[in-house]
């Protein structure tokens, strides 16, 4: 019976009838083979020359014949090695002679040695030959022409020597970083500036170890890194070249540009300007400020309240102020004493303001005008009308006498009391001689309109203060679900006013008068007391969350309030939470950074809310560890945008990455949970998990959901 072959399935003869054929089959297979070979052969890239034992030549591809220019005519299978090289110096391609062509590879051919050399041909072009013995005796070369990649090499190795040259004789530093932000290049120069050397800023590092490093030897003062790393990174991502000065810690300015490079990467150049800007800001100075006090003077208040003016997104408030009995200071001990008492009155004024945007200027005389920008409201101008009134009512201590004055002051509001310049200069002017008029000492807003508003706030202030021994406040809780699980794992106090005149007053208008006047101390304790009492009812492992307020952290009898809580209602320390925002961290008052780490060490969480909405949120994480960062409603309600999208799945992974719990506030969607769950985000609240509720309400929807996972 035939069997059918495995190649084209037609039929084959008997074993018998096998035997026959098997020599011719074994032929066809060879030439087959022998085919393919020469066909790879032929398409090499480089050229291929093969020998014997007896030094003849078995093959070559048509690269071998070309690059070295031969007679196809005359090298074929059977000439000897020696003849090939012969030929090569008959047709001028050789640079030397046979013999010595063939001096030079008979070591290798009688060891049957590998061995990788160059050869230059005649014409200047370098060839690279790779000698491999094979195993019967013989050899195979293969043939390369580097000559336009040694060509490449050579005009790098002068592209490099003149890049050393041009880094070493540039008047400014330089650093050089690749794609992935490694430091690859860095000039003599940078290491003068800086006064280092090469081992302490090795090649390799990241910004944010180089920044580190400066700072570690002193070259820098203690600067925000992560703020520093993070401004650089954003403006380099949008393509754009950031220039900032850079004060060194032995007092020299250096201006810093980082330019992106289109390969990804960015360069840095050093500039020591600290002479030029010297000058400039002198000159500046002398242009725009009271040569008596150092303030701004007139001009350059005038320049930017119209600047703030024109870029006015949000309310500003213009604070004209007049010493009282300064005439009578002058008249008394005389115009130096005068002088005195006015430099320090601005060193006072000055050390009132809340930040860099607020300005402080003499106008002349006794009289300043402050520019408070941005404010929230008018109780923050009232605020800082009542603590300038009283920072100058304390004495001033000027050669063992006191000497006593006060201060009035007049605020107009742009935009309700003008949107010019000099509208708001007049009319803060015309509510300063009305405070004067009133008594001195005093504060006044511009219009009748105003001042109902500030009786209005009195009324509140007096309504608010009755409130609490009424029995007028209640809280309300909203829970707290773990993601993962879908278990409630807590719940927010939540302070409501519920007033007979005024019905109910939402938080956020009375928390900040509260505040003001001091009252949330004892609010504040009431709530943490009813708070503690309420989840003493609760099951062991829910934990409650209370809202403090930098006001009673600064009370000093704060931490003793909480523990009382703890101990009067039994509530486990690690079962309370307490809320503060940035405000409460942001002066770094040791008194609060002392009560915190007080009420850390003994077991009670410390959660950061609103966390994202401040510009420095990443610094307090650094400077005070917390355990819970909530992230601020506004990034869930928009995290559908992907700008929104990527902040907050940074903000998750820096938690995970520190080993804080994040909490995503304001959960209205299942769109927004499944997005929050997806990244990776531990904790939720909001109207999705659950409303704000009374007490009752919470126990039973925990009964509910114990309920139905028992069921489920």
């Amino acid at each position: 019976m035939p069997v059918a072959d495995a190649k084209d399935g037609s039929a084959v003869p008997e074993p018998g009838a096998e035997g026959m054929d098997r020599p011719r089959s074994i032929e066809y297979e060879l030439r087959e083979q022998n085919e393919r070979f020469s066909a790879a052969v032929e398409n090499m890239s480089h050229g291929l020359c093969m020998f014997d034992a007896d030094e003849r030549m078995i093959i070559c591809n048509i690269n071998y014949i070309n690059i070295f220019c031969l007679d196809a005519r005359v090298i074929r299978p059977g000439i000897r090695f020696l003849d090939i090289l012969r030929h090569s110096v008959d047709i001028g391609i050789a640079s030397q002679s046979a013999d010595e062509l063939y001096a030079i590879r008979k070591p290798y051919i009688d060891q049957a040695k590998a061995s990788t050399y160059e050869e230059t041909l005649s014409d200047g072009r370098i060839i690279n030959i790779s000698h491999r013995p094979l195993a019967p005796g013989g050899w195979v070369s293969i043939y390369e022409d580097i000559t336009e990649q040694r060509r490449a090499e050579r005009d790098l190795k002068e592209q490099h020597r003149r890049f050393d040259a041009a880094l070493a004789n540039m008047s400014q530093g330089l650093l050089m970083y690749d794609a992935d932000g490694r430091l690859i290049v860095r000039n003599q120069r940078i290491l003068e500036l800086y006064g280092v050397s090469e081992t302490d800023l090795p090649l390799g590092m990241g910004l944010r170890e180089l920044l580190e490093r400066l700072v570690r030897l002193g070259v820098y003062p203690p600067i925000d890194i992560d703020g520093e790393v993070l401004r650089t990174e954003a403006r380099l991502q949008v393509g754009q070249t950031r220039s900032t000065p850079r004060q060194l810690a032995d007092g020299r300015t250096l201006m810093i540009a980082r330019r992106p490079m289109s390969g990804g990467g960015w360069v840095a150049t050093f500039d020591d300007v600290t002479e030029s800007r010297l000058v400039e800001e002198r000159m500046t100075h002398l242009a725009h400020h009271d040569t008596l006090t150092g303030l701004p003077n007139r001009s350059m208040l005038r320049e930017r309240l119209d600047q703030a003016l024109e870029d006015a997104a949000a309310p500003l408030a213009i604070f004209s102020l007049d010493l009282d009995r300064f005439k009578a200071v002058n008249d008394t001990w005389g115009h130096p004493a005068g002088d005195w008492l006015l430099k320090s009155v601005a060193e006072r004024l000055q050390r009132c303001l809340r930040n860099e945007t607020d300005i402080v200027a003499r106008f002349g005389g006794d009289e300043f005008v402050i520019i408070q920008f941005p404010f929230k409201s008018l109780a923050e101008a009232e605020k800082l009308a009542k603590h300038i009134v009283a920072v100058i009512a304390k004495p001033f201590r000027d050669k063992n006498r006191d000497i006593h004055v006060g201060i009035s002051l007049g605020i107009a509001v742009f935009p309700d009391d003008g949107r010019d310049a000099d509208t708001l200069l007049k009319n803060a002017d015309t509510a300063l001689y009305r405070a004067k008029s009133e008594g001195r000492n005093l504060y006044r807003f511009f219009e009748p309109g105003m001042d109902a508003m500030v009786q209005a706030r009195r009324a509140l202030e007096t309504d608010l203060e009755a409130a609490l021994p009424h029995q007028e406040f209640d809280l309300d809780f909203q829970p707290i679900m773990n993601i993962e699980s879908g278990e409630i794992v807590g719940a927010e106090a939540l302070m409501r006013w519920h007033s007979p005149t005024r019905g109910t007053v939402a938080p956020d208008n009375f928390i900040a008068v509260a505040e003001e006047t001091g009252l949330i101390v004892p609010l504040g304790e009431w709530a943490l007391r009813k708070a503690c009492a309420t989840a003493a009812n609760w099951p062991p492992a829910l934990r409650i969350a209370v809202n403090v307020s930098a006001v009673q952290l600064k009370s000093g009898g704060f931490a003793r309030s909480v523990i009382s809580a703890l101990a009067f209602s039994g509530v486990p320390a690690s079962r309370l939470e307490l809320e503060i925002t940035e405000t409460v961290l942001m002066d770094e008052s040791e008194t609060v950074l002392r009560t915190l780490r007080q009420l850390r060490g003994l077991g009670i969480r410390i959660a950061l809310d609103d966390f994202g909405t401040g510009y420095s949120s990443l610094g307090y994480l650094r400077r005070f560890p917390v355990d819970k960062i909530k992230i601020d409603r506004s990034f869930i309600r928009d995290i559908g945008n992907r700008d929104t999208a990527a902040i907050v799945r940074t903000i998750i992974g820096l938690g995970a990455e520190l080993g804080i719990t994040v909490t995503a506030e304001g959960v209205e969607t299942e769109m927004q949970l499944d997005i929050l769950r997806g990244n990776g985000c531990v904790e939720a609240q909001g109207y999705l998990i659950g409303v704000p509720s009374k007490a009752a309400d919470i126990q039973r929807l925990l009964k509910s959901r114990a309920l139905h996972s028992q069921t489920g």
